[in-house]
């Protein structure tokens, strides 16, 4: 561990895929959906390797993403998600006695790890939609940056995610709704170990089509399979080995019309290990293709 007392351990999937559609249902041929949001997270305390929560030195992460999905075929559909500015920082390290500063704040600013990924649908009837997607992590951001090494916008790994959904939509008087759930697995290389992903999610819109709201719960288990220590990866990270969580994440969008629309939401660690306890936050701006 190159600073023992300087480490970030943030929540590898609170910004999964910044965005309100359903998981389980492609995008018809043509047709698109592009956000362009701001997500950050400011932390003064984590989750250990036990589960309890400990303070630490004040530290933070901004990304700028720009997501988006685009329907090649009425089956199948292409997403990107691109974090096109990332900061992260951590503060003054200061003695409570005697006001020195002991160890001096850094900050660094690049572009983030980028995720290509295909959304097959091979179920869509009855309300009911099912699809697979495969995910490519691509390590396009700076995993040991500032004057110590140890800030970071990205992992320095290529890993790959492979993701089941099955849906469901309903409706709810006037209002139009859906249900989800998903279980990946996520492959990771450079001595990282291997982790499951699963989530659950439910939304409805109503209002006149106004108002969107969806409520995510999810979590990542780690198999534990790597060689990297969980420690090894310090400064600002979203990546951390061996990182365990289940988090809620609610987000809401107004429609201005048809075609545009803006969010926001938060998301919040429920329990964890080698996390963050503290709230991220998330706002944007949305487009529909039609």
């Amino acid at each position: 561990m190159k600073n023992p007392s300087i480490f970030i351990l943030a929540i590898a999937f609170l910004l999964p895929m910044p965005q309100l559609q359903a998981g389980g249902w492609p995008q018809p041929k043509g047709n698109g959906y592009f956000k362009l949001s701001e997500w950050w997270l400011v932390a003064d305390q984590h989750y250990t390797d036990q589960g309890l929560i400990d303070p630490n030195q004040t530290t933070g992460l901004f990304n700028t993403t720009l997501y988006a999905e685009y329907g090649l075929t009425d089956r199948l559909t292409v997403v990107f998600n691109m974090p096109l500015f990332s900061r992260s920082y951590f503060n003054n390290q200061v003695s409570f006695t005697t006001g020195e500063v002991l160890i001096p704040g850094e900050a660094i600013n690049s572009v983030g790890d980028a995720d290509l990924g295909f959304r097959y649908g091979f179920l869509n009837k009855g309300g009911w939609a099912a699809s697979a997607s495969v995910i490519l992590g691509i390590p396009l951001g700076e995993d040991s940056g500032g004057p110590s090494g140890v800030l970071q916008t990205g992992d320095g790994e290529f890993n790959q995610i492979v993701r089941l959904d099955l849906g469901r939509g309903f409706s709810i008087g006037s209002a139009e709704a859906f249900a989800n759930i998903y279980a990946a697995f996520n492959n990771r290389t450079n001595e990282f170990s291997d982790e499951y992903r699963f989530g659950i999610e439910g939304g409805a819109t109503f209002l006149n089509k106004k108002i969107t709201a969806v409520a995510r719960l999810y979590g990542i288990r780690s198999l534990r399979n790597g060689t990297l220590p969980s420690e090894g990866i310090t400064g600002t990270s979203i990546f951390a080995n061996n990182s365990e969580f289940l988090a809620f994440s609610p987000e809401i969008a107004y429609n201005i019309n048809d075609k545009w629309g803006v969010s926001a939401g938060f998301g919040k660690a429920l329990s964890g290990k080698i996390i963050f306890a503290n709230t991220s936050y998330s706002v944007g701006v949305f487009m529909k293709l039609q």
